[in-house]
């Protein structure tokens, strides 16, 4: 009875370690992807880091836009260098 007993347990913990396993690696492959879907943002990242420079007169346009180039930065598609000089280029500061 003893060895049903620890071999029941063996098999167990060998149950564990199978569904921790598979857990980490279905895990791996959502990383995978979600990295794989966060490099192509990245990779057209410098195409707004270039924005058109707004007109001055047009007060509410360069609002909206420093509010467009803000979510671009915080969804980490601008650095905040970049963000820094498009901010700049819109308020005329070169």
């Amino acid at each position: 009875m003893r060895a049903a007993m620890l071999g029941g347990a063996g098999y167990v913990a060998g149950k564990k370690a199978q569904q921790g396993s598979a857990r980490e690696a279905d895990q791996e492959a959502r990383l995978a992807a979600l990295e794989q879907q966060g490099a192509a943002p990245a990779a057209a990242a410098p195409a707004p880091a270039a924005p058109a420079p707004a007109p001055a007169a047009g007060g509410g346009d360069v609002v909206g836009r420093l509010k467009e180039l803000a979510e671009l930065r915080d969804a980490g598609a601008l650095s905040d260098d970049e963000f820094a000089a498009a901010k700049a280029q819109l308020l005329g500061g070169s």
